[in-house]
């Protein structure tokens, strides 16, 4: 007898508001520090997720990105911290790493458990006062703030001091911000939390028209900066490691520690959409995944890998839309809205 033809996915959609928190067995906390724009972001999967990362720029800075790797042992971790105030920031994942053990998550180590917080961070040391960074009371206190409710965007957390298309100069620059999206195929849901603070302009990634970045030098519309480029227009002097890209995808569908690496990869598609250039030597350009496998079931790579790019693109272009303008001091950093 013949088989019956197996039903196709049903078309893809996109929530209104869709956040990373539409994926089962994540929550999300956001800390802004009222004293400067700076701040972390905490993804929480407290039963555990698989996880895999992929560093695409050349000045990142991240802890605990080796365990990710397919090969190395463990293949679940408890929650991901995104933070501002570059190398600084990276004391926030022990406040994380404090919270999860109050609430007895870890990972099993003889008569205690260790808590795995993964975590990147962003340079946002020029906006404000630099030597307030957040720290494991910040960490704290964002975990302390999670929630399973749609995150806020843009000018919070760890997009509070981040800005784009700093290329021809801080002054010409804009407000970055971090933003969420969210996508669902065929009964799998795979969302992304991105905090933007590009070198590079950010570009809609449905119409390819730039929507935030370098200004012109009377600072009232957008210069675009590949076409600048290609003109031969000369660029600053760039500080290495000043801008960076970072996020987290998370699914819902049940995948293996291999394909979270390559989740996060085809995660950077999303990038090389939503922003130009990217992945330069001034951006350390991170993208963790997450599966926390609530669906009970899967979806091919092709299919999984897709949405993964499609929800950090729109991830990215809503941190700058949903971003708020930045006057401080002399620096004057417009919203997208702004323009």
């Amino acid at each position: 007898m013949a088989r019956p033809a197996a039903s196709p996915p049903r078309p893809a959609r996109r929530r209104a508001g869709g956040a990373i928190t539409d994926v089962a067995g994540v929550a999300v906390g956001h800390f802004t520090d009222p004293r400067r724009p700076t701040g972390c972001s905490v993804v929480i999967v407290r039963e555990g997720a698989v996880a895999g990362v992929d560093v695409r720029g050349a000045a990142p800075g991240t802890r605990e990105t080796d365990l990710l790797a397919p090969t190395n042992l463990v293949d679940r971790v408890h929650a991901i911290l995104l933070a501002g105030g570059s190398a600084w920031g990276l004391d926030a994942a022990t406040g994380v790493m404090r919270w999860l053990e109050e609430q007895g998550a870890g990972f099993p180590a003889g008569p205690m458990r260790v808590p795995l917080v993964p975590a990147a961070v962003l340079f946002d040391l020029m906006v404000g006062d630099a030597s307030i960074r957040p720290d494991a009371a910040a960490g704290y206190r964002a975990c302390e703030l999670a929630s399973t409710q749609p995150p806020a965007q843009g000018s919070v957390g760890a997009g509070a001091g981040a800005s784009v298309g700093k290329i021809f100069g801080m002054e010409r620059a804009m407000r970055g911000g971090i933003g969420t999206a969210s996508v669902t195929v065929d009964g799998i849901t795979v969302g992304a939390l991105v905090a933007c603070n590009a070198l590079g302009d950010v570009i809609d990634p449905q119409t390819g028209q730039v929507i935030a970045g370098a200004r012109t030098r009377n600072g009232k519309s957008l210069l675009d900066s590949r076409r600048a480029l290609l003109r031969g227009e000369s660029t600053t002097r760039l500080l290495a490691g000043t801008n960076t890209t970072i996020g987290v995808i998370a699914t819902d569908a049940v995948i293996t520690k291999t394909q979270a690496s390559r989740l996060a990869t085809m995660g950077h598609d999303g990038l090389a959409r939503s922003i130009n250039p990217v992945h330069t030597m001034s951006d350390g350009d991170t993208l963790f995944a997450l599966g926390t496998g609530h669906a009970g079931k899967s979806l091919d790579m092709m299919t999984l890998g897709t949405m993964a790019a499609e929800v950090t693109a729109l991830a990215v272009a809503s941190a700058v839309r949903s971003a708020q303008a930045l006057q401080l001091g002399r620096l004057h950093l417009p919203a997208a809205g702004d323009l």
